[in-house]
């Protein structure tokens, strides 16, 4: 288990441009093909090139586990049905009225942490899609909480200033322990600047060395 430092189309926001899971990178098309490689052989996955809405945004518009995808509804029917031939996984649009869909939810295959502005058939959705239980809430104030929380299977990373019983919620909703920081030399949004599983952690150039031992432990890696 590793911590690397990469950035994605020169820019240290890597977790803006990808999403990653137990077992797939998915990373825009146009993105070379050797450098995806190296990263998904980083993080010991799959490889998917893909789009949401035509864009290389893929962070903010998805959010992905092993059991399945959920999309921004602006996903073309021919991008869930790329994503559902390539990973294998339940793929469907989210049926609510927001966009950033992977800025709402954070989730890993324990559980999952959405915005108090979905509804309960939403939540459903998400539940049904992801295969795990998820919980409403907010952290320091925020509700994108796919922005502030980074989590895999083996630990998360949440907004520098979260409170004690923000810190314990994340820790029962998502079954893993929780730490605090920024990234990219303070950026409190942690999940721009992550791109991570339980086996390594892709951080951007910007990162100090503080925030790369608290990511270190936060992830195990």
């Amino acid at each position: 288990m590793a911590i690397h430092i990469y950035d994605i189309y020169r820019n240290p926001n890597v977790g803006i441009f990808s999403k990653a899971s137990e077992g797939f990178l998915v990373l825009p098309i146009a993105y070379s093909a050797p450098k995806s490689e190296k990263l998904a052989s980083l993080l010991g996955v799959g490889l998917v090139h893909g789009s949401v809405g035509g864009t290389r945004l893929l962070g903010p518009l998805m959010v992905m586990n092993s059991n399945g995808m959920l999309l921004s509804r602006f996903a073309e029917d021919q991008e869930v049905g790329a994503y559902r031939k390539t990973t294998g996984l339940r793929v469907e649009r989210l049926d609510c009225p927001f966009t950033s869909v992977g800025n709402l939810i954070a989730a890993n295959d324990k559980g999952g942490v959405v915005a108090p502005v979905f509804s309960s058939s939403e939540v459903r959705q998400i539940q049904d899609v992801l295969g795990v239980p998820v919980d409403r809430g907010t952290v320091a104030g925020y509700y994108q909480l796919g922005s502030v929380v980074a989590v895999t299977n083996l630990g998360a990373l949440t907004h520098p200033r979260a409170t004690e019983d923000e810190i314990s919620w994340l820790k029962d909703a998502l079954k893993v322990d929780c730490e605090v920081s920024s990234i990219n030399g303070g950026v409190p949004f942690v999940a721009s600047g992550v791109i991570a599983n339980s086996r390594a952690a892709i951080v951007g150039t910007s990162t100090t060395g503080p925030e790369l031992f608290i990511l270190g432990k936060a992830f195990k890696v």
